[in-house]
């Protein structure tokens, strides 16, 4: 099989995996939240906002500058409004389930490669023989 084959049969195989996970009824309900968050300009700001003093505040303490109190409140105001906003929250909760279909799909695909073939689902738990651990 030349590799010019092989990589085409890989790419329909990946697409027909793409087709399932979009047919699925929670993608479905994930990709719904993000929409609904992408109408909505109020979330989308106190998102960037939330983003934007998050990195400032993270960027000073890896300088090892101060932080106000004030600087952190005002943080956490804005935090905790952005969390109480059910359309933010909703896109969190969607964009932490999206990060873990894509987890799952990478774990499989990685393992298939350090294994040599498809893994099963005790593949995924142990550390391997003789490391003691109760897996």
């Amino acid at each position: 099989m030349t590799t010019q084959t092989a990589d085409s049969i890989i790419v329909q195989k990946t697409r027909e995996l793409c087709q399932t996970i979009v047919e699925q009824p929670e993608f479905q309900s994930i990709r719904q939240r993000i929409d609904t968050f992408m109408a909505d300009d109020v979330a989308k700001v106190q998102y960037q906002t939330v983003v934007e003093k998050g990195d400032m505040l993270q960027h000073k303490q890896q300088m090892g500058l101060p932080m106000s109190a004030e600087e952190i409140s005002d943080f956490e105001k804005n935090r905790d409004a952005l969390i109480n906003n059910p359309v933010a929250r909703d896109f969190l909760d969607a964009q932490q389930a999206m990060q873990k279909v894509q987890e799952s799909v990478g774990q499989y695909v990685a393992k298939t490669f350090e294994l040599g073939r498809p893994p099963s689902e005790e593949d995924f738990h142990g550390c391997g023989s003789g490391c003691g651990c109760s897996h």
